[in-house]
């Protein structure tokens, strides 16, 4: 079942100048030797997706819904300069209606992007930038491997201003190593002093597909896994953003994002709100409301496939209904609007909806969930657990 409403088009590019230390995604570091064999698969595959989605069984329609949004992350885009983005985009735009386009994300590391680029990138419709400046403290920035410097990160605002954009956005992490509170006291000033629309402060993650974060789990002494600060340090650096944020004007929208009016991510918000969206590159996924697929993830596989004329795509997984209201509770409460439980029921019904009754019930009483008429969201002692309390609406 394909969810009415416009399409959002995610392109990945999962290349990156370095790897840093707590990176758990699926991009890695390459020769540029290998970049034109990409750009040619995922060229193919935009040209190719009426064959593929056949193959698939993945409704056509699709391919004519209006694009809203588009989003080109990884892994750093810009490394293969603006050739490859304008190549990618023509085969985009021949084969979808962008009319309605209302927001394109290009994801850039400081330093990566110059006048060049950025100017190539605002002809071809670009109008928003996310720059992963994670800190400002060179110190920290070299402790977790990154090329970049925080001057590097003010050269690209301002290079990225001088272009014609006006909607950047700052990605920041509190809990890095040889982070203090004095030096995230410092990043927020420097981040703010350089007036982004928007602002993500992302929480340091423990996860053993990256290095630092499986360093940490056999508590080694790699990667500065002694100088990773604990979690009481975590939880004040969240919380004190929040407010200095909220004073200077940011509206939090979702757990980790901040925004000045009306420069909310158009792009994540479907993500979160269940739209539909189509993921092209290796390792993207894809989403029509009422099944999920993804391409393989390994670079040269994707490339192997469509060269052969074979669909990239590892699997398609029809949802039953209570997986999608599954999806609905724990993608749709990262907001903070939260979300609209009659609007649940009018998609789905009352059967899969009123079983999550008690669970809702409880969750309020124990003052994690707060609700006003059938509007339901987070509370903000929640904010920082909202994993445990995702983890109520997903059944065994």
């Amino acid at each position: 079942m394909i969810q009415p409403g416009k399409l959002g088009v995610y392109l990945q590019v999962p290349f990156c100048a370095s790897k840093c230390s707590f990176c758990n995604f699926s991009s890695r570091v390459a020769s540029p030797s290998i970049f034109p064999q990409y750009q040619r698969a995922l060229v193919r595959e935009i040209e190719d997706l009426p064959k593929i989605y056949r193959a698939e069984r993945i409704p056509a329609e699709l391919l004519s819904t209006p694009v809203e949004t588009i989003y080109m992350g990884g892994g750093t885009p810009s490394l293969l300069g603006d050739e490859f983005l304008g190549a990618v985009l023509r085969s985009l735009y021949g084969l979808f209606s962008a009319e309605s386009l209302e927001e394109f994300t290009l994801e850039v590391t400081p330093g990566s992007a110059g006048p060049d680029y950025l100017r190539a990138a605002r002809e071809l419709g670009a109008d928003r930038l996310s720059i992963g400046a994670q800190t400002f403290n060179d110190h920290e920035l070299c402790a977790v491997g990154r090329l970049h410097s925080a001057g590097d990160t003010e050269a690209q605002v301002g290079e990225a201003r001088r272009a014609g954009f006006k909607n950047i956005s700052l990605d920041l992490i509190a809990g890095l190593p040889h982070q203090t509170e004095e030096s995230w006291r410092q990043t927020l000033d420097h981040a703010l002093r350089l007036m982004p629309a928007h602002l993500s402060v992302y929480l340091f993650e423990m996860d053993e597909k990256s290095r630092l974060g499986s360093e940490l789990l056999r508590n080694g002494s790699r990667y500065h896994a002694e100088a990773v600060p604990g979690e009481e340090f975590v939880v004040w650096a969240y919380e004190g953003a929040r407010e200095r944020l909220r004073r200077e004007g940011y509206g939090q929208y979702e757990i980790s994002n901040f925004a000045l009016p009306g420069f909310e991510s158009r792009h994540n918000l479907k993500y979160w709100q269940l739209d539909p969206y189509i993921g092209l590159g290796a390792g993207a996924h894809s989403f029509d409301g009422g099944r999920r697929w993804s391409n393989v993830v390994q670079a040269e596989e994707y490339e192997r496939r469509l060269e052969a004329g074979q669909p990239p795509i590892s699997e398609v997984r029809v949802l039953p209904l209570d997986e999608q209201v599954e999806e609905f509770f724990f993608l749709g409460l990262r907001q903070r609007d939260g979300i609209d439980l009659e609007q649940a029921r009018k998609r789905w019904g009352l059967g899969p909806v009123e079983p999550w009754g008690k669970t809702i019930a409880a969750l309020t009483k124990g003052g994690w969930l707060e609700q006003t008429g059938s509007r339901l969201r987070l509370a903000p002692r929640a904010l920082l657990v909202s994993s445990e309390i995702f983890q109520e609406f997903i059944t065994a």
